[in-house]
């Protein structure tokens, strides 16, 4: 591990492989799993607000869920996440001709109904970040599910930190992605 400014990093975010293959997945981070994606206070008032513009893409599954549970449920730990259908799919979660699970959420991003992408939790993901009062915890999530993203990455060579750039400079800035590729060149 070493630190960043007020991140604390996971060296398996240079030194591991990553890259979504979602044909071989089906997108199943978005289907399994025993929670909803983490969000930030900012992030939910967000989803309350293009809930009407998001509505269209969804499944009647996940509009059900939303509607009984809102665009985003607050755990017994008090934190924040999108809430699931039948405490499984993502209620965000659709799916295309392949089966293949997609976020209604970048569906209507991709549109151009909605200026926001995504939660940052799932645009950054395999990485995961924990906020604790002086600093963050930056740290690489192992999934058997992400097996064939970890295959396809090191066929690539495109470490995690490469992968998830864009989401990476989303939450921390492009100062910070800058000095960690500093980081990288030396390790």
């Amino acid at each position: 591990m070493f630190q960043l400014g007020k991140t604390i990093i996971s060296d398996d975010i240079l030194k591991k492989d990553f890259v979504c293959n979602l044909s071989a997945c089906k997108g199943a981070c978005c289907v399994d799993g025993d929670a909803g994606a983490p969000l930030d206070k900012e992030e939910a008032h967000i989803l309350e607000a293009i809930y009407p513009r998001v509505k269209p893409f969804l499944r009647e599954e996940g509009i059900a869920a939303i509607e009984a549970q809102g665009t985003y449920i607050t755990t017994e730990e008090n934190e924040l996440e999108t809430p699931l259908i039948n405490n499984a799919d993502c209620a965000y979660v659709i799916f295309d001709e392949h089966d293949v699970a997609l976020c209604a959420i970048e569906e209507a991003y991709n549109q151009g109904e909605i200026s926001w992408k995504k939660p940052v939790s799932c645009h950054l993901y395999p990485i995961r970040v924990r906020d604790y009062t002086e600093f963050s915890a930056v740290n690489y999530h192992k999934w058997q599910i992400c097996d064939y993203a970890c295959e396809l990455g090191e066929e690539l060579g495109v470490p995690v930190y490469k992968f998830v750039k864009e989401a990476l400079i989303r939450k921390f800035g492009e100062d910070w992605y800058m000095e960690l590729e500093k980081v990288a060149k030396t390790i």
